[in-house]
């Protein structure tokens, strides 16, 4: 079993800047991607960003050049930094793990949105 925790959620200003981390733990011993996306009430998740295990990232228009997400050299911690965040980029953010390969050389979740954590809540005041 894969569980994903979230942490760095919280209450920030406008302008201001936030550190969240999404570590993996359980059966896992390489991720080919983990990423953030955002949930906002009666809407579908929304991609934020995504990272590969080589260090390849993707980025929603809305928040590049502010976000910036990274891994750890472990490769199981993903960290997204929020920077200049605005009220529009107030939701519960969700760490999310694809194509993930076990000790055993299981492999798990080969779909973008197969795994996910709990979430964080952001919340950005105006």
């Amino acid at each position: 079993q894969v569980h994903l925790t979230e942490s760095g959620g919280g209450l920030v200003p406008a302008g201001g800047s936030l550190r969240l981390s999404c570590v993996a733990s359980g059966d896992v011993f390489t991720i080919d991607v983990m990423g953030w996306y955002r949930q906002m009430p009666g809407r579908q998740r929304e991609l934020v960003a995504t990272i590969g295990k080589g260090g390849r990232t993707n980025y929603a228009d809305s928040v590049k050049g502010r976000f910036a997400i990274s891994r750890l050299a472990n490769r199981l911690t993903v960290t997204l930094q929020m920077d200049k965040v605005k009220p529009g980029d107030t939701g519960v953010q969700v760490c999310s793990a694809q194509g993930v390969c076990g000790f055993g050389g299981s492999y798990y979740y080969p779909g973008p949105k197969d795994k996910w954590g709990q979430g964080t809540k952001v919340t950005v005041s105006s």
